[in-house]
């Protein structure tokens, strides 16, 4: 099981978090800093995984976005670099090749996506169509809710 997700700038801004285990904010905090300094520390052709406390921490960097995450020991590496892959082609379908900005003025959308794809650090659904399917049905359903079209339903816009 994914205990949480960091995305985070090479400056080492976090841009994106989630936790499926819960922590106090100061916990979350220190876990932050301290995986941000490590694996901002680490040379591009270093392993992707690390052992970390009493967890395994697998991360990829996307342009100037890491994605990080750590798992349970006897959870599989692998499939967790594949559901971050995963992660990054649904943000780049959504967004048309994902940016960082993207990711700061939409950080909603980029919420909703990852929850789509996991629930309680565990992979919720494997079809990327389903998934944008769901996230398109959002975004109707958003544009239907918003007061302008309201005003403008009813000739006051």
């Amino acid at each position: 099981m994914m205990h949480f997700m960091l995305l985070f700038s090479r400056q080492g801004k976090l841009r994106l978090q989630k936790w499926y285990v819960a922590h106090p904010d100061k916990v979350k905090k220190k876990i932050t800093r301290e995986l941000i300094t490590t694996i901002l520390a680490r040379k591009p052709k270093m392993c992707s995984f690390l052992e970390w406390k009493e967890l395994k921490v697998v991360y990829k960097r996307y342009a100037s976005l890491y994605f990080c995450c750590a798992i349970e020991q006897n959870d599989n590496e692998l499939l967790t670099l594949e559901i971050i892959h995963r992660y990054v082609e649904l943000l780049d379908k959504y967004f048309g090749s994902v940016c960082e900005l993207d990711i700061i003025f939409n950080f909603e959308k980029a919420y909703f996506i990852l929850d789509e794809l996991l629930l309680g650090g565990e992979i919720q659904e494997t079809s990327k169509k389903n998934v944008l399917k769901a996230i398109s049905a959002q975004d109707l359903l958003q544009e239907e809710e918003t007061p302008q079209t309201f005003f403008e339903d009813h000739g006051l816009g």
